[in-house]
């Protein structure tokens, strides 16, 4: 009896093993897929405007972002200003300034190269809408240009 046990175990782990359809890419896979050519030029351009004031007249706050090719993403891949609500960008922003931050306190499992400074962004403050817009475009740009994953959400631009 043991045996046909055995045999009955065997038999379905072997049929479940040999009819799984891997029906979920990785996150590297993922993000393959949906990198065009032009997006990977944006990537690759190391001439021209390298930095990026975010500011907003209206406000104090200033981010300023050296990353070559992000200017480039910014005018011609990510979507213009108006697509995107503030809300939607401020709830999105401060989950990738929490995973960000995260990260940076943590050098030893993150990239120290990719992560290297804190982002001070707080959810009860209006930082208006041109440096919500350019700060989650940002964040979407690092993750799909290195492959990361800042939320649990894949970084679309759709």
């Amino acid at each position: 009896m043991k045996y046909i046990v055995s045999i009955i175990v065997l038999f379905t782990f072997l049929w479940s093993c040999s009819t799984t359809k891997k029906t979920e890419l990785t996150n590297e896979e993922a993000m393959e897929l949906y990198i065009s050519d032009e997006e990977q030029a944006a990537f690759n351009t190391t001439g021209g405007k390298d930095t990026v004031e975010i500011a907003d007249d209206s406000t104090e706050y200033r981010i300023i972002i050296i990353d070559p090719g992000f200017y480039t993403w910014l005018n011609s891949i990510a979507r213009p200003e108006g697509y995107y609500s503030q809300q939607y960008m401020e709830s999105r922003n401060n989950i990738y300034v929490i995973n960000w931050n995260q990260r940076v306190m943590n050098p030893q499992q993150f990239n120290p190269n990719l992560y290297e400074m804190q982002i001070d962004y707080s959810p009860n403050i209006d930082y208006g809408y041109e440096v919500n817009y350019k700060l989650y475009n940002y964040f979407l740009y690092f993750q799909r240009k290195y492959n990361q994953r800042l939320g649990p959400f894949y970084p679309r631009i759709n």
